[in-house]
């Protein structure tokens, strides 16, 4: 798995569009921290900014500073755990030697982000009928840095050339965010708690089903 670099994306800026300074940076993280486990506890329509400030251990004047209302933090938290999420993938992969070391490392970054933070599948679904073009966002953002990390693969004769590169990318991604939902997110142990890791076996086969959908075969004229 390949991720845009979340590194040179702009910076994040105040209600007012002015640049944080340092201190600004970390207060909007906490916010933004609050607001994952108030949305991810209660869900969109019940959570509320009060919620959230409450969590945050803020005021509501000092909310906001950061953001105009409830909507747009929830947007805003959309994309910083999108951010969060690639960065956990582009670190997993950054010392991969081929590209199905690669894809491992780079679902097994998407596991630990999801292991800790589940927020992002409530989150991110809920996105879908709060707020569409955010939702399209998230996913639009992992797949571009997925495709060009795949066309170069295949210039380089480690994926098979006949497949589709964006085709490709959107397929392995729903896999992988699948895999994790059924595996981090609906298991739970004899006392109701989630794993705090993917199964390396599940780590395993999934790796193994990568390297048979990319793996180059040889060209037989004719075939589909």
């Amino acid at each position: 798995m390949s991720v845009a670099d979340p590194h040179t994306e702009p910076r994040p800026l105040s209600a007012a569009g002015k640049p944080l300074t340092s201190r600004g940076e970390a207060t909007r993280g906490r916010i933004l921290e609050a607001a994952e486990h108030v949305f991810a506890d209660l869900g969109y329509h019940e959570a509320s900014i009060v919620k959230i400030t409450e969590h945050a251990g803020i005021g509501l004047g000092t909310f906001y500073l950061y953001f105009d209302g409830k909507q747009q933090v929830f947007e805003e938290l959309v994309i910083d755990l999108n951010r969060r999420v690639r960065r956990s993938m582009a670190e997993a992969m950054a010392g991969a030697t081929d590209r199905i070391s690669a894809e491992r490392a780079g679902f097994e970054g998407f596991f630990r982000f999801t292991a800790a933070h589940p927020a992002l599948y409530r989150v991110v679904r809920e996105a879908e009928f709060v707020s569409p073009e955010t939702l399209r966002l998230h996913y639009t953002r992992i797949v571009e840095g997925y495709e060009t990390g795949l066309r170069a693969a295949q210039a380089e004769g480690d994926v098979d050339e006949a497949l589709d590169p964006e085709v490709t990318a959107w397929a392995l991604m729903g896999a992988g965010e699948l895999i994790g939902m059924r595996y981090l997110l609906w298991e739970r142990d004899a006392d109701g708690a989630p794993p705090a890791e993917m199964p390396a076996s599940v780590v395993d086969d999934m790796a193994r089903f990568i390297r048979n959908a990319l793996s180059p075969r040889a060209s037989t004229e004719g075939s589909a």
